[in-house]
């Protein structure tokens, strides 16, 4: 019979967030189950309990950023055993069969039902919708399941199960290392993880913030430079010299000026998701055959990749860590961009 656990979630679009009773499924011969100690706070999170996008379907329970501790494994399972650390990050199946899936893309799923996510896509055991990580315990396929390296923060380490391969994805695939320049627009929960993970790759890092706060605290992040975005000399400076933009925004905003920016067969790459479109002048990539192109998580791999990654360089969030019963208030903060840079669950104080 399904295990029945508490989670945190909502029945409805934009009404706060309670309490509730959901159910896991059994125990399959390739699962692993574990108990959720943290979970981070993505601005997605927040987009799909808003409807933003169309299509969130009720009642959901967010969270797609989960570490915890395994508690029992399937028969079948080989790589997990009971008191391991474990995670799931946003993928918890796919076709397996597809191109997409056999290149470890599973993010890029084409099979008939596409990837599903770890909530609110269809539940291919229980029917209904997936539920997340604001929850007591989560259950997964092995294969979907990641190893958290001990050396890590559990807790700060949760981010890097979307933030983190949302921006070392990008940054791995076009190349950024030694000898390139990587700009990073936008300081939050994406662009902060960008700075450590870029410079870590040996890249030298120049942030483009809005605000002389966000400047300083580039610096303080370890970016080479910062520049204050909205002084034209100081962008001047750098036209035509960036190889490689991670763009983290997901408001409506000017991109060309950042285009402007790029070296010859530079790329500017998109891991924010405005609502909005947004406008590119032909000759801003025309000229130096530059690129203007999209990056969304990672596979699977690349996934356990990135956490092995970021525990040899010591890599983790920024994070402000709340209880259960503040998941109202950090999404209120949240809309208002108020967090530095991103709100992380103490899962064990939902009681």
């Amino acid at each position: 019979m399904p295990t029945h656990i508490k989670a945190v979630g909502t029945t409805e679009a934009r009404k706060p967030l309670e309490v509730m009773d959901i159910a896991r499924r059994d125990l399959q011969p390739d699962d692993v189950q574990f108990q959720v100690l943290y979970c981070g706070i993505c601005h997605s999170d927040l987009h799909q309990v808003h409807n933003d996008f169309g299509g969130s379907s009720f009642p959901m329970v967010p969270g797609h950023e989960i570490v915890g501790r395994v508690t029992a494994v399937g028969s079948d399972v080989k790589s997990f055993k009971v008191g391991d650390l474990a995670a799931v990050g946003c993928i918890v199946d796919s076709c397996g069969h597809c191109p997409a899936c056999r290149h470890d893309l599973e993010q890029f799923c084409e099979g008939e039902e596409g990837t599903t996510l770890s909530f609110n896509t269809p539940d291919k055991y229980m029917g209904g919708m997936t539920y997340g990580g604001f929850s007591q315990t989560y259950v997964c396929k092995e294969q979907y399941t990641l190893h958290v390296p001990e050396s890590l923060d559990l807790a700060a380490a949760a981010p890097l199960l979307c933030a983190g391969i949302t921006v070392y994805s990008p940054l791995k695939h076009w190349g950024a290392g030694a000898g390139k320049t990587v700009g990073i627009v936008g300081i939050g929960g994406l662009g902060h993880v960008a700075i450590k993970i870029a410079k870590a790759m040996g890249a030298h890092v120049v942030v483009f913030a809005t605000s002389a706060a966000k400047v300083d605290d580039a610096k303080r992040l370890g970016a080479h430079e910062a520049v204050l975005s909205t002084d034209p000399e100081q962008m001047k400076a750098f036209a035509s010299k960036v190889d490689i933009i991670i763009d983290t925004v997901s408001a409506k905003h000017e991109v060309n000026a950042y285009l402007n920016l790029l070296a010859i067969d530079g790329s500017l790459v998109l891991v924010g998701l405005p609502a909005e479109p947004l406008e590119v002048g032909a000759f801003n990539v025309v000229k130096g055959r530059r690129s203007f192109s999209g990056s969304n998580i990672g596979g699977i791999a690349e996934t356990q990749e990135m956490l092995n990654f970021c525990a040899e360089h010591d890599i983790v969030a920024d994070i402000e860590l709340i209880n259960a019963d503040q998941i109202n208030e950090a999404f209120e903060r949240l809309e208002k961009n108020d967090v530095r840079y991103r709100f992380v669950i103490d899962m064990s104080t939902l009681a």
